[in-house]
């Protein structure tokens, strides 16, 4: 991180809200990005690569638990939820989601600073994570949500991404059937290893240069599936 000034995104849709942070952090000596929705959030958190991000939950075009859900497929930059909402179920679902903390509204200047310092030192030294992995000839842009196969675009179902983002995120691992059935299906799932075999078959067909002799989406005999780079 001492690499380029730190870099925080603000994700605020009230406009002297977002002013008030912006003037703080920059008084701080952060370099700040600004944005109002989270289809611009998440598009800054691409192309701006911010060292930590600043969350409110209510936005026009979304809840900011939907950013938190859609960013952590592809990284582990810190998220701060800022939000007026204080009910607990509301600050769980955020953290169960990906966020790291979470601040109610109307908060003090030194308590924001604070914990904005406490995120960047847990995140120093920390692996971002990569936003494109890239095997055989597929390409998987986790931030876009695309997959391509030779450069053409490749279709899969919401399980399927899931899926495979859940592989490619603990490559080299190997994920037990019920490591694999809780992440994508839920706890309810656990036990339905058919839907898993079907699954992985479909990723193969699609994926694979050969699908009878899988080279990245290996299958760990009676224990569950590895992603192989």
């Amino acid at each position: 991180m001492n690499a380029h000034p730190v870099r925080i995104l603000v994700v605020e849709d009230e406009l002297q809200i977002r002013h008030f942070i912006r003037q703080t952090l920059e008084r701080a000596e952060y370099q700040v990005i600004e944005a109002a929705t989270v289809q611009q959030a998440l598009d800054d958190a691409v192309s701006g690569k911010p060292d930590l991000v600043i969350l409110d939950l209510g936005l026009p075009d979304g809840d900011g638990v939907d950013f938190v859900r859609a960013v952590r497929d592809w990284s582990r930059m810190p998220v701060l939820i800022l939000s007026a909402r204080s009910d607990e179920n509301e600050k769980v679902n955020a953290l169960d989601a990906g966020a790291d903390d979470y601040l109610t509204k109307p908060f003090s200047v030194g308590e924001l600073l604070a914990r904005v310092r406490a995120l960047l030192r847990r995140a120093e030294g920390g692996d971002a994570g990569a936003a494109v992995v890239r095997f055989g000839d597929v390409e998987v842009d986790l931030a876009r949500r695309t997959v391509l196969r030779a450069g053409a675009p490749v279709h899969l179902t919401a399980r399927e991404y899931r899926l495979l983002v859940v592989l490619l995120g603990n490559a080299g691992k190997v994920m037990t059937h019920r490591q694999l059935l809780r992440e994508v299906w839920g706890p309810a799932y656990v036990d339905s290893t058919h839907y898993l075999r079907i699954y992985v078959g479909h990723l193969r067909q699609k994926l694979e240069a050969d699908p009878t002799q899988p080279m990245h989406l290996r299958t760990e005999i009676g224990v569950g599936y590895r992603f192989q780079a």
